[in-house]
């Protein structure tokens, strides 16, 4: 992978964050990566050989949508952390299997292990108030007050 490659993908990324108003998620997944590092060696391993290898030449190349693949990136890491199941959360706060990045919404990665809070993979430009809601009680672990 060439200066030039990362270059290219990382300006087809911000163009497509700016037609979409979307969030850039590469700030999360730096830190998922950190997790991994010490939490997952050998996760680590492959997601960085996977950055290198798949994601930011498939970007670079603009044979995939940047956003679908960083999207992607992000559940892989997600995965690798922490083994559980991935979910869309749509505008009324219904909780939906994850079927890939195209449906939109808040993506989250459930953890299995009972107790832990949910991994950020997607984030819609705007929250719903719903969506709020499970992002303050799943993943930043407030409590809600009757």
């Amino acid at each position: 992978m060439t200066a030039d490659v990362t270059e290219q993908a990382d300006r087809l990324l911000a163009e497509a964050l700016e037609a979409a108003g979307a969030r850039d998620p590469r700030e999360f997944y730096r830190t998922r990566l950190k997790e991994l590092r010490s939490a997952n060696p050998d996760g680590y391993a492959a997601a960085v050989a996977y950055y290198s290898d798949t994601l930011i030449p498939a970007v670079a190349s603009g044979e995939t949508d940047p956003i679908h693949a960083w999207t992607e990136y992000g559940r892989r890491l997600a995965v690798a952390l922490a083994p559980g199941d991935t979910v869309r959360i749509d505008e009324s706060g219904r909780s939906h299997a994850y079927e890939g990045p195209d449906a939109g919404g808040l993506i989250l990665h459930m953890p299995s292990e009972s107790g832990t809070k949910a991994l950020v993979v997607g984030l819609p430009p705007t929250l719903s108030p719903a969506q709020r809601a499970t992002y303050d009680v799943l993943v930043a672990g407030k409590q809600k007050l009757a």
